[in-house]
């Protein structure tokens, strides 16, 4: 992170005054989301290519724009999309332009969201914890039989595998097409490839999800894509595609991050581990520690003013995108206290952001906790000496602008658990 005073794209400089630049592969501790607070509750952001917007890192205001009607979704409200500032390559803008309900605002939101409100129920997601342990027990069923003495990359070889199988089952992916739709998940979070390759994927993934929606048009199942397209769910081709993506790779993605995340905080404190599992504190503490200290998503684009907004002493433009920043609100001392830099299981409950706020609250939130909740202390119970391979390394972070979690998890798994 820094300042620039350079003229940006998107936008005349005067409108937004110095930028402080976004780069999803700087290496600076400084881009961590503690001197992003600091900066303001409002502040002027460079993004790649050029792009200027307002991001959002105080939890009261990023509450303020989720419930405030004044900021919408559709991308048409953006003044330099508009205009042609931006271009259509850009490579944000795949996420901009879905027809799903990250991008939708008021009733195209509730029409968009109903089918999967109908059907992703908290009966249903309660009666997947069966099917959730024994995955993650086969899993370290796995990493068991390897032995105690190689290093293992836990996000491929455990927080990855699980809830992309787990979220494959609800939607009715079949093994037959999981790893293609699992390779293409992957490309998509790699580092960053050119703007014509980042595309290039996200068409063959739509195109694999269209082939699914045909599949279960013709033979449907128990499973929620084929809910999705059962008569009156009201939604068209592409919003019944991007409504997939959303959910199977977003969905996936952010638990993947939530898991590596929670394991490494553990990791690097080992006096909040040994409260945990020796019973003072509840995995539960963890879950929601690590969704407030260290979320799944970093930032979150875009809502777009629909008139000049006054939001925490700056000025939004009507046609202003901003962006949240889930990392930055996470760490607000007026929301979270003096200590809202460190990780503390120990601390009172407080409400975090992490899943959104209100209408755009997360609907794969209650899947995200069952499965931390469950494959979290099911790890620690069968490797109760897993250690950090190289503890003086620290571990780099995935090169993303919205995502947040790291790269891979080298460990130590240390003898199973009884033996």
């Amino acid at each position: 992170m820094d300042i620039d005073g350079a003229e940006p794209g998107g936008g005349p400089s005067d409108e937004y005054g110095s930028c402080v630049r976004l780069d999803p592969e700087a290496r600076d501790p400084r881009s961590r989301p503690d001197p992003l607070c600091a900066a303001g509750p409002v502040v002027p952001v460079l993004l790649p290519g050029g792009v200027t917007a307002w991001l959002v890192t105080r939890h009261q205001a990023g509450k303020a724009v989720l419930a405030d009607g004044r900021f919408v979704k559709d991308i048409g409200a953006w003044r330099a999309w508009r205009g042609g500032e931006v271009p259509r390559s850009w490579p944000l803008a795949p996420l901009l332009t879905v027809a799903n309900m990250t991008t939708a605002t008021a009733g195209d939101h509730t029409r968009l969201r109903a089918p999967l409100a109908r059907a992703f129920t908290a009966r249903r997601v309660a009666g997947l914890r069966p099917r959730v342990e024994e995955l993650t027990g086969e899993l370290l069923d796995g990493l068991a039989a390897e032995g105690p003495a190689g290093p293992v990359e836990l996000r491929a070889r455990f927080a990855h595998p699980l809830p992309i199988r787990v979220i494959c089952e609800l939607f009715g992916v079949s093994d037959d097409r999981r790893p293609r739709l699992q390779s293409l998940c992957q490309a998509l979070f790699a580092a960053p490839a050119g703007p014509a390759d980042a595309l290039a994927t996200h068409r063959e993934l739509r195109a694999a999800l269209a082939d699914l929606l045909r599949a279960k048009r013709e033979d449907p199942g128990d499973d929620l894509t084929s809910a999705l397209v059962a008569p009156g769910h009201g939604l068209s081709g592409s919003e019944l595609v991007d409504t997939l993506l959303l959910m199977i790779v977003a969905g996936h993605e952010t638990t993947v991050n939530l898991l590596v995340n929670a394991v490494y905080a553990l990791l690097t404190h080992p006096g909040q581990l040994t409260l945990v599992r020796g019973g003072q504190v509840p995995w539960s503490a963890v879950v929601e520690e690590t969704l407030r200290w260290d979320p799944p998503v970093a930032n979150f684009p875009f809502r777009y003013a629909l008139c000049d907004v006054d939001l925490a002493g700056r000025t939004i433009r009507a046609g202003d995108p901003v962006m949240l920043s889930y990392a930055a609100f996470g760490r607000d001392p007026r929301q979270h206290g003096p200590g809202a830099d460190r990780f503390d299981v120990t601390r009172p409950p407080t409400r975090h952001l992490a899943f959104g706020h209100g209408i755009h609250h997360c609907l794969g939130a209650p899947l995200a906790r069952l499965e931390a909740a469950v494959a979290l202390p099911a790890l620690f119970d069968r490797f109760p000496g897993l250690a950090l391979e190289d503890p003086g390394q620290r571990p780099l972070r995935r090169p993303s602008m919205v995502f947040n979690g790291l790269r891979e998890l080298p460990v130590v798994l240390g003898p199973p658990g009884g033996s």
